[in-house]
Formats: C-alpha cells, structure tokens, sequence
C-alpha cells in the first residue's frame, strides 16, 4: 500500500477479543476519495471495531490499514488531524449549549477565536439547530444530539468522515435531514465511510457496500451490481377483471418463471434482464388483457443480504463485540 493514497487502504486486517475471539477476521477494503462506502452488517458483525481501528481508537491485533495516506497505528496523530468522526456514543456534555460544543471543539482543534464564532454559526445552520444553539444540549431530542455530533466531527474542515450507525433510533424526518448531509458533504469532495444496520440507508446513500458478517467481508460493489447479481427483476400484474387471473398468468409465463403473488395477482421472475413493463404491456393488449394493477419489482440490498449470510439482515446480530 503506497503512502500517497488520499482514501482509506485496509489489508488483512483482523481484531481479536478475549480467549480468541476475532470481531474483525481479515478485512480488505479500499474506499477512493471523494466516495460514500456503506459498512453493512448487524450487530456484532464488526462494523463499529473496524472504525475504532480505523480511527486509531482501537490497534489492530494484525493486519495494515492506511487512512489519507497515514498508517493508523504509527501516525496516529496525523491520522485524527485528517478526519472526523461522529461515533454511536455522542460525548457530549449536558450543561453545554450547542454553541458552547462548537466553541470548544474547534479551540481543542487549534482554530483562532474569531474564526471558531464563525465556525459555529456556519455549521449550527448547515445541521438546522440554528435556533437551539443556545439551549443546554441535555434538552436535546435524540436526532437533534446526532446533528451536533455530526457538526462537531466537522469543525476542522476534514477530508475524511466517519459515521457509526449515525441515524439508530432515529424519527424518519431526523433520518432523512441526515442523508442529506452526507449527500451534501460527499459532493463537496468528503471522503465518507459510513456504518448502518438500514438496507435503505446503504441503498440510498452508498456508492459502494461492503457487506460484513462474522468479521468478514462477504459482499463488495455497487447496491445496483449487488442486486444484479443475486436476483432478477419480477413483475406483478392483477386483472381488471379476475376472471382473466389464468390468462394473465400465462401471458406473464412467457416472460419468466412464476412465483408467488398477492391474492388475485401473477407474477414472475423475468429471464431475459433487457425486457420491462412495456414488452409485458404489449404482450397483454395482443390477447385484449385489461389489468388494473403492473408492477415492477427491482431486487434490494435485503436480497443480496440473505443470498450472501443465508439471513435476513433484521435481528440477524447473534454475538455481540466486545466494543460495537
């Protein structure tokens, strides 16, 4: 791994716990700069010891990992000045304001007093707490705590941003302004290495996933190209008229296989990738087929998820880590 890299490099990397246990079994992984790679898994995969280690949080039992070009075990140093980190555990001080928060992390950062107000302000607007910049971050609600959180991970300009399951347990609302930000940031050039238990979360926000399970990667690619390859597209149709149920179906058949659909619909798994709603369109008004109801259904990260660990991701965590 060459020094001048500006991303994060991962090699054989491995993390082990009392009598043996390894939280993370040899990871490899590249992310390029600029990109939003998406650490899928469940608790206990590994997810959160990989970016303590990532983070210099935590030192590796084997294996090398490179973050901005710095080794995280000898430069550690360099390492926290190139990134920023909001982690599960937000270490923020009740009796605090917000403002009071920004104020401090960017004096432990070494910026000047005039240019820290102005920090402040930049970023309280930018993750819309604005107006409760001056409240004691005790009466904070859960989302609006991870919005600080994010907000102090970036007071000092990083390149490089580490996210560890940032929206659990969030509201929808308080999920969704989130993604926002990471969009934004990564538009800006932000490296982002991001951590979710969510399929949507990774779906909607990721260049790339890495699925782990057990400490080690099974899955790495694009959302789209990890769907293509463990699934195929199906389509749904429901009659107009339920009596034309049989011929609807066997107008479907000659698309693909059938399987299983809701009461009074057929559908099936289409063969040829390159066909979609308007050849099946087509294929119904020739034999003067009326249907109330066609639907495309697209393979999601949850299918990949169960073809790749043989489970569903939800509830799927069977062993907690030491530090996740």
């Amino acid at each position: 791994m060459g020094g001048s890299f500006r991303g994060i490099e991962v090699e054989g990397l491995v993390r082990e716990f009392g009598k043996g246990f390894r939280a993370v079994d040899g990871v490899d992984l590249r992310v390029e700069p600029g990109e939003i790679y998406g650490f899928l898994g469940p608790n206990g995969a590994g997810k959160s010891t990989t970016v303590l280690m990532l983070t210099t949080l935590l030192p590796p039992t084997a294996g090398v990992a490179r973050v901005a070009g710095y080794d995280v075990v000898k430069q550690g140093a360099e390492v926290r000045s190139t990134i920023g980190a909001a982690l599960q555990e937000a270490a923020l001080d009740p009796f605090l304001t917000g403002r009071e928060h920004l104020a401090l992390q960017a004096a432990m950062h070494g910026i000047g007093r005039k240019e820290r107000r102005g920090r402040a302000v930049e970023l309280l607007e930018r993750v819309g707490l604005t107006e409760a910049a001056d409240r004691r971050v005790g009466g904070y609600s859960g989302g609006m705590k991870r919005r600080l959180d994010l907000a102090l991970a970036l007071v000092h300009g990083p390149r490089i941003l580490f996210l560890d399951e940032p929206t659990t347990g969030l509201d929808p609302q308080s999920r969704s302004a989130l993604w926002d930000e990471v969009s934004r940031l990564a538009k800006e050039g932000v490296t982002v290495f991001l951590t979710t238990q969510y399929l949507e979360e990774a779906d909607a926000l990721a260049d790339r996933v890495g699925i782990i399970d057990h400490g080690k990667i099974v899955a790495e690619d694009t959302p789209d190209a990890l769907k293509a390859e463990v699934g195929r597209s199906s389509i749904e149709a429901r009659p107009a008229d339920p009596r034309d149920l049989d011929d609807v179906a066997r107008v479907l058949e000659q698309f693909g296989e059938p399987i299983a659909a809701a009461n009074g619909s057929a559908a099936v798994r289409l063969e040829d990738k390159s066909q979609g709603l308007a050849d099946v369109v087509r294929a119904l008004d020739r034999q003067d087929l009326r249907v109330a109801g066609l639907e495309l259904n697209e393979p999601s990260l949850d299918d990949v998820y169960l073809a790749k660990t043989g489970r569903k991701l939800e509830g799927a965590g069977d062993r907690e880590e030491g530090t996740a």
